[in-house]
């Protein structure tokens, strides 16, 4: 059963990776930061448009990096979309915590979205892998970045 769970999270990670979902530049973004990983080399863009409720009407990426990079960027904008600023920020320190704690406290993250926590799970295998993790959260490291009105982050 394991390993058929491993695998399933491998296809998904695999198929965000090579057909990201949402890249591409927002024209009329009002939030924007660009991320860089100087371990890997992966680098991207996040670009989010957010209305004056704090929404976040639409958010996309560009850039380059591994499977796992550019797969947790299209998840991360497919499940940010329609959500909050103040959602984006709990899910963003969720995905931080699975990441990155072997037990990791969800509750408010699951309380604000129990789906998109229960899909971000294929990506806490990165946990035993740390120089992994920072593929795995640049995406949200930028968006942070971009929300805070910072032009720029690195994983460093």
């Amino acid at each position: 059963m394991l390993d058929e769970l491993r695998e399933l999270y491998q296809e998904v990670i695999l198929d965000h990776g090579k057909n990201p979902r949402n890249l591409r530049r927002i024209e009329d973004a009002n939030h924007s930061a660009h991320g860089h990983n100087p371990m890997c080399g992966d680098t991207l863009t996040v670009y989010l448009k957010t209305n004056g409720q704090g929404i976040i009407e639409d958010v996309s990426f560009i850039g380059k990096g591994c499977a796992i990079s550019m797969a947790s960027a299209s998840m991360m904008t497919e499940i940010l979309k329609g959500k909050t600023v103040a959602e984006a920020e709990t899910l963003f320190e969720g995905f931080h915590h699975l990441c990155t704690e072997d037990e990791p406290d969800l509750a408010q993250a699951i309380a604000t979205d129990e789906d998109a926590v229960d899909r971000l799970q294929v990506l806490s295998g990165v946990r035993e892998f740390p120089v992994r993790v920072k593929c795995a959260t640049l995406a949200w490291h930028t968006l942070d970045a971009a929300l805070h009105e910072k032009e720029e982050v690195t994983t460093e």
